[in-house]
């Protein structure tokens, strides 16, 4: 870690306190066992589980158990396709107790995107479900599979094969597992995540336990995490924010990890915070704006949560308005990335309202981050904005087999993010934007976030995209995807223009404007400005 940076620039250091967790995710789910065993640890309220800690830990051992009998080792990649379920959990304990990889496939590949995934990393054994939304997991599997020569098992949740797993548990004795548990290092591979890129194929970011227990530890001691909370997970288990922000956070402090569907659901969501009287509730803006925007919203009675995490994009100022509005004062505002961990800033409970809109947050414990500029690699004064770096336990060991890609990113060490960010006096940063999605107009830079906020104080805007498209004049031009409140009238541009004059700058103002019932997503629920980018471009013929 870097002494005490000089506090005109843009570079700051995390505190050491509390001090790193040197073990691995297995042992720290042992310790939790023993420490709460008769506490909630998961709840899956689609399939009717429920299970203390001592029993999420027998469950655990058992499925290790069976995965060493069916041949799984220390290193094997093992593939999980799958919605969340509480499988999802057992097959994240159980392959870090073996030091077997588990590699994380996105709900929403087809079969051309899941060959790329199993051939890349090398999977050995693929666990799925059977189907989810419009996807016959099964039969996509059975087309890739001709095509992947190391995957040698599938099995497949619910159905015989399945079943047939946990039987062999019996053929490895639990002192077995223990030995294997033994020889495993804290800073060894445990996880590939893919990273959606938006040319070209998905890389792998490789994590170690080191990695991503400690930044789901210490994400929920800036919550103020103990054994009483209970999380509301309605965001992926196959991204960073669901497995690791909720099931590690989680564990680490043996508290209970609630699973409202298998896929996101307003109004499950709010339902299972009401039933199982939830502290903390997950989620990115657009999930967030979805629950609140609920014709019988107020009929939820939300008292019960206390704080929890919005990520992905930032916090709107009229959502923090309405959280702090329903009683949810100590809601944190995260930044990361995959290759992160994946957060590398968060804000505290009791930062101001300020801060929680306005900022992602300060430095995470443990980690350095500054702002560079994006050509030079200088460190920039505060207030002037660059590309966002971290550094330290968090950052991931490379992308899977991919050396020259992670050269690319890595350098000393340092993660290059792409992101765009600006770090107050305070050491608080502003993500504006990435690289690529800054718009230049006429020679002006425009970050779509400023704009979007704007016209977000639209009182008939529900939620707001900006985008730069081609120009012949201005190079670009801007494009504001806007969602209407209900009963609202669709925005004209002329209307829009009228709303921005005299309070925007006029190379700010959308020369377009496009009224939508919804943004493409990712997964995730990140908005895919590339494809607005293309549709746009496409509808006005550009």
């Amino acid at each position: 870690m870097a002494t005490t940076p000089d506090p005109q620039l843009s570079h700051t250091v995390g505190v050491l306190e509390p001090a790193l967790l040197e073990q691995t995710i297995g042992d720290s789910l042992d310790a939790t066992v023993a420490a709460h065993p008769e506490r909630d640890a998961l709840v899956d309220r689609a399939q009717g589980v429920r299970l203390t800690w001592a029993e999420l830990g027998a469950e655990v051992d058992r499925l290790a158990r069976a995965l060493a009998a069916a041949g799984l080792a220390k290193g094997d990649r093992v593939g999980i396709w799958a919605p969340n379920c509480s499988e999802w959990v057992l097959t994240q304990f159980a392959t870090a107790k073996l030091g077997a990889v588990l590699v994380n496939i996105n709900p929403a590949y087809r079969t051309h995107e899941l060959t790329y995934v199993l051939r890349q990393a090398g999977i050995r054994m693929l666990v799925t479900a059977e189907s989810f939304k419009t996807s016959d997991y099964v039969a996509m599997v059975a087309t890739a599979r001709p095509e992947c020569p190391d995957l040698e098992q599938v099995f497949v949740i619910g159905r015989e094969s399945w079943t047939d797993l946990l039987e062999r548990a019996g053929e490895v004795s639990p002192e077995r597992l223990t030995m294997l548990q033994r020889e495993l290092d804290p800073h060894e591979p445990i996880n590939i995540q893919y990273t959606s890129g938006t040319t070209g194929f998905p890389k792998g970011a490789t994590l170690s336990h080191h990695n991503i227990l400690n930044n789901g530890y210490l994400v929920g001691e800036t919550c103020r995490y103990t054994e009483a909370d209970r999380i509301c997970i309605p965001v992926p288990f196959y991204h960073c924010f669901g497995m690791v922000m909720g099931n590690l956070a989680a564990l680490t402090h043996g508290a209970c990890m609630v699973i409202p569907a298998p896929g996101f659901d307003p109004a499950s969501t709010l339902a299972a915070v009401v039933e199982e009287r939830c502290t903390s509730l997950y989620g990115v803006p657009t999930m967030f704006i979805a629950e609140w925007a609920l014709p019988e919203f107020d009929s939820y009675d939300l008292s019960s949560v206390r704080t929890g995490i919005m990520a992905g994009s930032p916090c709107p100022a009229s959502m923090m308005t309405k959280l702090i509005e329903s009683g949810i004062d100590e809601m944190t505002i995260c930044y990361g990335m995959t290759e992160t961990s994946p957060v590398s800033t968060q804000n505290h409970t009791d930062d101001t309202f300020e801060q929680k809109v306005g900022t992602v947050g300060s430095v995470h414990p443990h980690l350095e981050i500054k702002v560079v500029d994006p050509v030079t690699g200088e460190t920039l004064p505060r207030g002037v904005p660059g590309e966002f770096c971290t550094k330290g336990y968090s950052v991931m060991l490379g992308y899977w087999e991919e050396p020259e890609k992670t050269a690319e990113v890595l350098v000393d060490g340092w993660m290059h993010t792409g992101d765009i960010a600006v770090m107050d006096a305070d050491g608080f940063v502003e993500i504006t934007g990435r690289i690529k999605d800054m718009v230049i107009r006429g020679g002006e830079n425009v970050y779509p976030r400023e704009v979007e906020e704007f016209l977000y104080t639209h009182p008939d805007v529900l939620d707001a995209q900006v985008i730069g498209v081609p120009d012949e004049k201005y190079g670009e031009e801007l494009c504001a995807w806007v969602r209407m409140k209900d009963g609202a009238e669709p925005l004209t541009v002329e209307a829009v223009r009228a709303f921005c004059d005299g309070r925007l700058a006029h190379y700010k103002v959308p020369r377009y404007v496009k009224v939508v019932e919804e943004f493409p997503m990712t997964v995730t629920g990140k908005v895919r400005k590339v494809e607005m980018r293309e549709a746009t471009v496409a509808e006005l013929g550009l």
